[in-house]
């Protein structure tokens, strides 16, 4: 794991929820804490790059973990693409000697440690070098996406998600079931739903 970088996205300005989702609190901590946390379970800070976009001043003081590393995408109104590019190429720059690199997002509070593990665990013995999250029949993050990919997800544009280079390269696609993965918070009532299984 010590070849392997994470891209934490959480540039979005949560339109349907009406407030920065980032900063719901569940389980006593907010769902970007506890991405964060999750992931530092298993990764050290050097290969971890959080991207934020709007609201980044109030989401960013409102991080536990301080020393985390941050990269502002300015340009996050554009879609998802600029986020991936933004955070790609601050963990190339910080991480070089990064192989592969999972992408995902904040709002997925079922997400644990072990999956990252498992996920990797995939990418050896299948030997495919995208290793996606499957559930309700849609393939997803968190994903993991080998080196050779890289100048792929740079080339993103606009709203293009990593769905894309997914669907692009089937062939070198491993799925690994997460049901829970659908369950993520959009909207209040995504989020009223969730706070009343604590």
């Amino acid at each position: 794991m010590k070849d392997t970088g994470i891209i934490l996205l959480a540039a979005g300005n949560s339109t349907r929820m009406g407030t920065a989702k980032q900063l719901l609190i569940y389980q006593g901590k907010t769902l970007l804490d506890r991405m964060i946390n999750t992931a530092l379970e298993v990764f050290y800070k050097n290969q971890i790059i959080l991207v934020l976009g709007a609201n980044h001043h109030e989401i960013a003081s409102m991080i536990t973990e301080k020393n985390i590393s941050i990269s502002i995408n300015n340009d996050w109104q554009s879609g998802m693409a600029s986020s991936i590019k933004s955070g790609l190429k601050t963990l190339i720059d910080r991480f070089p000697e990064m192989e592969k690199c999972f992408i995902l997002v904040c709002d997925q509070p079922y997400l644990t440690s072990d999956l990252f593990l498992e996920m990797l665990k995939l990418n050896e013995s299948s030997k495919k070098e995208i290793i996606v999250a499957k559930y309700a029949d849609i393939l997803g993050v968190p994903a993991l996406f080998s080196k050779k990919y890289f100048e792929n997800l740079l080339s993103l544009t606009g709203e293009q998600g990593a769905k894309k280079i997914i669907q692009q390269n089937m062939k070198d696609v491993e799925t690994f079931e997460f049901e829970k993965g659908a369950i993520d918070i959009d909207t209040k009532a995504d989020y009223e739903n969730l706070k009343s299984k604590e």
